[in-house]
């Protein structure tokens, strides 16, 4: 296996400390917990939400992000939070940055990276 890098390593951390923030903050309606899920070997790193809500089961991944080839991929994000914005604020570079809910035309005409 190839060892982990100082950039990866850093982004790692980052990402870890970002979605336990977010994870902080419970939803306002039902009885939901917040879960974070972290696959460190592979590199998965997500947010889901989980629970009743008057008499139906709530089970959504909120927030899914990815760190592949040394750039942090953002795959689903279904809240308030500007997961790109925020990453940016805590020095991840908008090159190192996907926005991977989109095709990569549209991402080209974003200030973050294409793939």
């Amino acid at each position: 296996m190839e060892g982990v890098t100082g950039k990866l390593k850093k982004y790692q951390q980052i990402v870890q400390k970002l979605l336990m923030g977010y994870a902080e903050s419970k939803p306002a309606y039902g009885e939901i917990e917040v879960e974070t899920i972290f696959d460190t070997q592979q590199n998965h790193y997500q947010i889901v939400h989980f629970g009743w809500h008057h008499e139906r089961w709530i089970h959504q991944g909120v927030i899914h992000l990815d760190i592949r080839n040394e750039k942090i991929w953002i795959f689903c994000n279904s809240t308030e939070h500007d997961v790109a914005e925020d990453l940016v604020n805590l020095g991840v570079p908008k090159q190192d940055i996907v926005l991977g809910f989109y095709p990569p035309f549209m991402r080209k005409m974003s200030d973050y990276a294409v793939g």
